[in-house]
């Protein structure tokens, strides 16, 4: 079976959550699997060294989901692992960027 047809057998649905007309996509199912997280993590970490010809600075992981596999993947390109989140997250100084598409999210 695919990569793709196994996440999607595993990725749970969840209709209107966290507030009406949103479809949450639970991917903590994957996380039962060591094999499908670690088959996961490969392929795109395949797929970054070709979007990037093989030279990668850093895994950018935005929170919550980008921690889960973020770190993974950073580990397997032997780079370091970048957390990004949401303003007043954080209790020390960090750099902060204005998100384009919305104005009102800064992350950090």
């Amino acid at each position: 079976m695919s990569l793709i047809n196994r996440l999607k057998e595993c990725v749970k649905d969840v209709p209107d959550f966290p507030r009406p007309g949103i479809l949450f996509k639970d991917i903590m199912p994957v996380f039962r699997n060591a094999n499908l997280v670690h088959d996961t993590c490969n392929e795109m970490v395949q797929e970054i060294k070709k979007l990037n010809k093989g030279s990668v600075d850093a895994i950018v992981g935005i929170e919550a989901r980008g921690f889960l596999l973020g770190p993974i993947m950073a580990q397997i390109l032997g780079v370091p692992f970048v957390a990004v989140r949401k303003k007043g997250k954080l209790p020390r100084d960090c750099v902060s960027v204005k998100k384009k598409k919305v104005p009102t999210a800064t992350l950090r």
